[in-house]
């Protein structure tokens, strides 16, 4: 744990190409300490030490090809700390926002289903990030396959509470982005109204 906090600081002072020229081994190894389940320390320290060094493509990639996506679904399955699944919800967004992440997203059999759960089922900031998720899945792989999925978890009507409920202007924005585009294909959802989007 301490050499994951020691790892953390380091990376908040190196250069970018430092941090940017990370190897798959370096994202195995913070992965084994997250399946590991040491302790809420260590993995808090872990998940921040990810969201320090996966806002660069490359290290997204990387991290992925270690199979952090469905690490980090299966302890959102179980984790019931709201700060944890906070962390958690972060490197998603992170992750989902290259195609591979998405893509073990949605492989994963609770990948989606557990995304959703976060909209209005944690805090504040994990449905925002939630939205997030959402948001990067449906609009760059957002196939029929998924679309049908979404609809059958109730994704579209979490959509359409976001829109009616008070949080930020961003969330509903993402929302009411995903209900537009992907409006011909859920316009037989019951709870979708046209004057909302």
């Amino acid at each position: 744990m301490y050499a994951v906090m020691l790892l953390k600081s380091m990376f908040e002072v190196a250069e970018p190409m430092q941090v940017t020229s990370l190897n798959v081994e370096f994202f195995k190894e913070l992965v084994n300490i997250l399946t590991d389940q040491i302790s809420e320390k260590a993995t808090k320290a872990t998940l921040k030490l990810l969201i320090s060094v996966c806002p660069w493509g490359r290290n997204r990639i990387k991290a992925v090809e270690a199979g952090i996506v469905s690490v980090l679904i299966d302890a959102l399955l179980d984790c019931s700390e709201k700060r944890v699944t906070e962390l958690i919800s972060m490197v998603l967004v992170q992750v989902c926002q290259a195609a591979d992440g998405r893509a073990e997203l949605l492989k994963h059999g609770g990948g989606l289903a557990v995304v959703s759960g976060m909209v209005f089922g944690v805090s504040p900031v994990a449905s925002e990030r939630a939205v997030r998720i959402l948001y990067s899945v449906a609009m760059f792989s957002g196939s029929g396959r998924v679309l049908q999925e979404m609809t059958e978890l109730g994704v579209v009507e979490k959509l359409v509470l976001v829109l009616q409920v008070d949080c930020g202007r961003k969330m509903k924005e993402k929302a009411r982005e995903i209900l537009k585009f992907h409006s011909r294909v859920w316009k037989k959802s019951h709870c979708l109204n046209y004057d909302m989007i």
